[in-house]
């Protein structure tokens, strides 16, 4: 049986929009010293968003007065079924909720998939952050397994689109990106749960990217996300951080370019992700709003 010692305060926040009920929801602690991996995931269990988010002091070297001054953390993320090794929406919710607290500037956090940098910005009376990725990469898909994927979703390949083709994208956490030919394809999703969880945790997929390009910057996507226990999610900072690279990397794109991401509006939950690619420099920035969940 599991059991917290002390139950910590669990702030809930939403991430990639500014309305709490939009977005994709993330529970944070703030301070999680002492605490059990047992005990992290009962308490993601207990919130039940895909991922909550514990911090703890960075490691050693990595500045203990910007520890002291509350900007530089070590951060884990735990969905209700097990721990992943980075979570997008959950940086973003909370590097918002630190910058309530602290103020907007810059933060590090220490993850499993490496040093991920976030800026916090005050936009009117709102703040958003800014996530940058790890070095991102790119691989493709044995065929066996895309039909697999296929199956599982009940998706025909003559739904895909050709002009965008399967990949498996990495920038801190994999995903495979599948292209819909038409929104109306993307609008309907009803897969089959045990077989799409199973071919998943076979190639270490945390979610798939489910993409419909409605225009050279505009994508809108959604993320099944059975490995974590839950049918969707509503907002995804890593798998967006993965498309930037699969896009950059299929030359879909300039070089230098900002994306727009709609995600979340099938759920009933809209959000919003800026992905942006430099140029000269790898890693992906995405971006967002985000807001506390009132109790």
């Amino acid at each position: 049986m599991n059991y917290i010692r002390e139950t910590p305060d669990v702030l809930r926040y939403t991430a990639f929009s500014d309305d709490p009920e939009g977005g994709n929801p993330a529970g944070i602690v703030l301070d999680a010293t002492g605490l059990s991996d047992e005990e992290m995931l009962a308490i993601a269990a207990e919130v039940g968003y895909s991922e909550s988010a514990f911090l703890t002091a960075p490691p050693e070297g990595a500045g203990s007065g910007a520890w002291d001054a509350g900007r530089a953390y070590t951060i884990r993320y735990f969905s209700p079924k097990a721990e992943v090794p980075f979570c997008g929406h959950a940086t973003v919710a909370t590097a918002v909720a630190l910058g309530e607290r602290v103020g907007p500037g810059d933060l590090v956090f220490t993850t499993r998939a490496g040093t991920v940098p976030v800026t916090v910005t005050r936009e009117g009376g709102a703040l958003r952050a800014t996530l940058t990725s790890v070095e991102p990469h790119v691989e493709e898909i044995a065929a066996d397994d895309l039909a697999e994927a296929l199956a599982a979703l009940d998706w025909p390949a003559g739904d895909l689109d050709p002009a965008l083709p399967p990949r498996i994208a990495f920038a801190g956490a994999r995903h495979l990106v599948l292209a819909a030919a038409s929104r109306k394809r993307l609008a309907h999703l009803a897969y089959d749960f045990a077989r799409l969880e199973a071919l998943m945790h076979r190639l270490d997929l945390t979610t798939l990217q489910l993409v419909w390009r409605a225009s050279a910057e505009v994508f809108h996507v959604r993320a099944p996300f059975p490995v974590g226990g839950v049918v969707e999610d509503p907002a995804t900072g890593a798998a967006a951080a993965a498309f930037g690279a699969y896009a950059r990397e299929l030359g879909l794109v300039p070089e230098a370019t900002a994306l727009t991401l709609h995600q979340g509006e099938d759920m009933g939950r809209p959000g919003v992700l800026t992905v942006e690619l430099r140029a000269g420099d790898r890693r992906i920035r995405v971006g967002g709003a985000g807001t506390r969940i009132p109790a």
